[in-house]
């Protein structure tokens, strides 16, 4: 059986670190916050480029937070991409606001930028571009909306570690970047974690006190915050992790060339990397009119896909109150419909990969 992905592969190269890492941990007796979690916070502030990294349980509570800094709550719109995790617009309705959709570039899958504007109402208060399966999203075209119409930016770069836009990394280039870190994410950790990223020193004490239950003072809560802090075991994995990141998306990098190399000829669709953008392929995407004949194929040939999104947000049931139905977005209703993700990471064999691309090519035979 080719897996999706294998966590313990990833383990086994670098278990020494790993296990090192995780017993100093233990011994220190700090688990909640402590030196693990800021070093780590340093590391990625440093390789972002950003001044400040606060240490949060996910990615999913980096983007809560993200809103909640900026004061974003009822009676608020965000702008969203119609084709994204659900986590992107579901965040937005737990604060409050509503997800107002734009459909995404048929190829990237990132937010189509030329329907922004169209979208904008004097409601809407931030735009949220994701960075889709390790591609990076059109960033100086929306920052540039963003700054005509006095919008914030927050980037979802859960998917996105190590991408960049022209030569910059993605999450440092909004008012604030939201990492994941759960298990299979291009640098992953061994249970939920997260972090929110910024260059805006009040924005970054605010989350820290959102973090930690609306605490500037321990036991003094000034607003009503969460529990949601970087667990220092998770940050000594993910520091240990940390120094491979850059390499392991490189293999990542080669494995998703060779794929298109020999993949582009049978039919299918390939993913595209755009001239400003560095992809990190968090997920290798391809798309088929006979996804589900080809998964179904591939699953016989104990070869295992998946689908990345099999419904897009806009028509989950929480998000019919708003209004959205079939046919409103148009390119991410297709992907829905197309999209299937392969067995790619960085420890994935050339022999694993052959026999990948030799099933398809037999599929489409």
């Amino acid at each position: 059986m080719i897996s999706l992905v294998d966590l313990t592969a990833q383990y086994h190269s670098i278990k020494q670190e790993i296990d090192a890492a995780v017993l100093a941990t233990l011994e220190s007796g700090h688990f909640i916050l402590g030196p693990q979690v800021t070093k780590f916070e340093e590391s990625v502030a440093a390789y972002l480029g950003v001044s400040h990294a606060v240490g949060l349980a996910s990615g999913t509570d980096a983007l809560v937070i993200a809103l909640r800094a900026l004061n974003i709550g009822a009676g608020d719109e965000v702008i969203i991409p119609a084709y994204t995790f659900f986590a992107t617009a579901g965040t937005v309705m737990s604060v409050g606001a509503k997800p107002v959709f734009v459909d995404v570039h048929p190829r990237s899958y990132e937010i189509n930028v030329t329907e922004i504007e169209s979208a904008i109402t004097e409601k809407t208060r931030a735009i949220i571009p994701v960075h889709l399966y390790g591609h990076p999203a059109e960033m100086n075209p929306i920052l540039e909306i963003a700054r005509k119409h006095n919008l914030k930016v927050i980037e979802d770069n859960a998917q996105g570690f190590g991408a960049e836009y022209l030569g910059r990394k993605t999450g440092s280039l909004g008012d604030i970047g939201c990492l994941s870190f759960f298990p299979t994410k291009n640098l992953g950790a061994f249970g939920d974690a997260g972090m929110i990223v910024t260059d805006d020193p009040a924005l970054a004490e605010r989350m820290k006190m959102l973090r930690a239950h609306g605490w500037k003072k321990k036991y003094y809560s000034e607003e009503v915050g969460y529990n949601s802090r970087l667990d220092a075991l998770q940050a000594a994995i993910l520091q240990a992790k940390f120094p491979y990141a850059d390499s392991w998306n490189n293999a990542r990098r080669a494995l998703a060339q060779r794929y298109t190399e020999h993949l582009a000829p049978l039919g299918v669709v390939t993913p595209i990397e755009e001239e400003w953008g560095r992809h990190v392929y968090h997920l290798y995407i391809i798309r088929s009119e006979k996804r589900d004949e080809l998964q179904a194929f591939l699953k016989q040939k104990g070869i295992a896909s998946d689908v990345y999104y099999p419904l897009p947000p806009h028509l989950s049931v929480p998000c019919r109150a708003f209004g959205y139905k079939e046919g409103d977005f148009p390119h991410a209703e297709k992907a829905a419909k197309e999209t299937l993700a392969l067995p790619l990471y960085p420890e994935l064999t050339q022999s694993q990969q052959d026999e990948v691309i030799a099933a398809i090519a037999e599929f489409s035979r």
